[in-house]
């Protein structure tokens, strides 16, 4: 099982989900966790999911898409638990439609959040790294990174992530400082976009799994489990990979396959 103890752990968007399941799991294997968030209050609350379990915890509320809210979260947490040994970017957020009908500032904003966000965070932990010869980085991309799923400005911006990742690998390795991403498929989780999907299909998490070559969409433990790998020792030689977690989504698409290759054969 990964290690974190005495690791110092920064997790954005950590107050539901995704973000969430990746604080509790990097807290059960010994991380303090900063669980940085735009919204306070389920920031709290997963942070006080971690104390009730033994674990120490920090919230810090900061829009990422901020440098400067960035920075101070930041240097106050590293004044609080000590130097930043692991930052997880994961915060981000999706709810435009297709080219034509984006507004101007609904791209902006996704690709604000979505690249220029996580860049703000690096930007922030990454002088304090270099100079103690140590650390990791772990970046939430996408398998919208890599194919078009839909939601263009996130794709884009995922995409970003992804060539972000690999920059960071190069110019950062030889100070001792790995920097890898992983690519979720569709992940059951609460957040706005997808209760508005539910609520429209109660039944579309069992329409997306016929999709998925493992039969079935991902819980956000899936990509925790990914993201603590990658974040520990276990892990040390690998750097600037992108990791897709998307039930084999990406190797081959079994709908078009059962309904015209094997079809054909019949």
């Amino acid at each position: 099982m990964p290690d974190h103890s005495n690791t110092v752990a920064i997790v954005t968007g950590a107050g539901h989900g995704i973000g969430r399941a990746i604080a509790l799991r990097l807290a059960q294997q010994g991380a303090a966790v900063c669980t940085m968030d735009i919204n306070g209050q389920q920031a709290e609350e997963t942070a006080n999911l971690l104390r009730k379990s033994g674990h120490k915890a920090l919230v810090k509320v900061a829009d990422i898409a901020d440098f400067g809210a960035v920075d101070r979260a930041v240097a106050e947490t590293e004044a609080e638990l000590g130097a930043i040994g692991l930052l997880v970017n994961n915060a981000g957020f999706t709810d435009s439609g297709d080219i034509d009908g984006i507004s101007l500032a609904d791209w902006h904003r996704e690709v604000d959040v979505n690249l220029n966000g996580p860049y703000h965070c690096l930007r922030a932990i990454l002088p304090g790294m270099k100079a103690r010869g140590r650390g990791v980085i772990v970046n939430i991309s996408s398998v919208n990174g890599v194919r078009f799923f839909g939601n263009p400005a996130y794709s884009a911006a995922k995409a970003g992530i992804i060539n972000l990742t690999q920059s960071v690998a190069s110019e950062y390795g030889r100070h001792g400082i790995r920097c890898n991403a992983v690519l979720p498929g569709s992940v059951r989780t609460k957040n706005a976009s997808w209760e508005i999907r539910v609520r429209k299909d109660p039944d579309v998490f069992r329409k997306l799994a016929r999709w998925y070559p493992l039969g079935r969409v991902a819980e956000p433990e899936d990509v925790a489990n990914a993201v603590s790998f990658l974040a520990s020792d276990e892990a040390s030689y690998i750097t600037g990979v992108s990791l897709p977690v998307d039930g084999g989504l990406l190797a081959g698409m079994n709908v078009m396959i059962d309904e015209f290759i094997l079809e054909a054969k019949d």
